[in-house]
């Protein structure tokens, strides 16, 4: 949640309600947006621990101090890309009841957001973004359940979209960990399971882990998009049989 800020009557205001101040000629001219942008732009190269308003206020060629008149602290700045990539994810078609159909378009548009910005990844969690394009996103969610068959009650809308989303976070976050295990180690998917390989057979050769072998040696090992989807494709069916109880 963003950070809060005092108004002149001692009201806390969050960065969404309070204006934007107006424009100022001069050779580093500056917005929300220019800021905001100019921080996704770090954080897609070198991750979030690369921004900070210095940073940001140098790649801008601004004082740092400047940015102030814009947001008061970097949870603020972290607020607003969040809320920048939120906007980028495509709301849903009208789906005539077809929840699972909204649902599973949210969750792959968001994944494909994830996977252009990593470090979305890691800010997805925790409290509910309030930025107005997250709550849209929101919205979405629950309106593509609320009212259709078996989701009369708020209160069962409101557990769904939690796993949903639970799901989402999660498979995400795997899958991106897996990407940045790949840079870090200079090692792909199949180069590790290589270096792996020795050491992996002689410890199921011992027989202790027989399941475990068979998922290793006969199981499928679909790519990234296909387990996502079939995962999602098993939560969904679980909440349909539920429902129709």
């Amino acid at each position: 949640m963003a950070a809060r800020q005092e108004t002149g009557s001692g009201e806390p205001t969050l960065i969404w309600e309070r204006p934007e101040p107006p424009s100022r000629p001069t050779p580093s001219p500056l917005s929300r947006d220019r800021i905001v942008q100019a921080a996704i732009g770090l954080a897609d190269t070198d991750g979030l621990e690369s921004v900070s308003l210095r940073k940001v206020a140098a790649a801008l060629d601004a004082g740092p101090m400047r940015l102030y008149r814009y947001l008061s602290t970097k949870e603020e700045l972290l607020d607003l890309m969040v809320d920048a990539v939120y906007g980028e994810i495509p709301a849903p078609e009208p789906a005539d009841g077809d929840w699972r159909g909204t649902l599973r378009s949210l969750a792959h548009h968001t994944r494909r957001a994830a996977l252009r910005h990593e470090w979305f990844a890691d800010l997805l969690a925790g409290r509910p973004h309030l930025g107005p394009h997250a709550l849209a996103h929101t919205e979405a969610s629950f309106a593509a359940l609320y009212g259709a068959p078996g989701f009369d009650d708020i209160d069962t809308v409101l557990p769904v979209v939690d796993a949903v989303n639970a799901y989402l976070v999660g498979a995400i976050r795997k899958e991106i960990s897996v990407l940045r295990a790949e840079r870090v180690t200079g090692m792909d998917e199949e180069q590790w399971q290589r270096a792996a390989a020795p050491y992996l057979s002689r410890v199921l050769a011992t027989g202790r882990y027989p399941t475990l072998s068979k998922v290793v040696q006969d199981a499928a090992h679909p790519d990234a998009e296909t387990t996502f989807d079939a995962g999602l494709d098993y939560l969904l069916d679980g909440i349909a049989a539920r429902i129709a109880r």
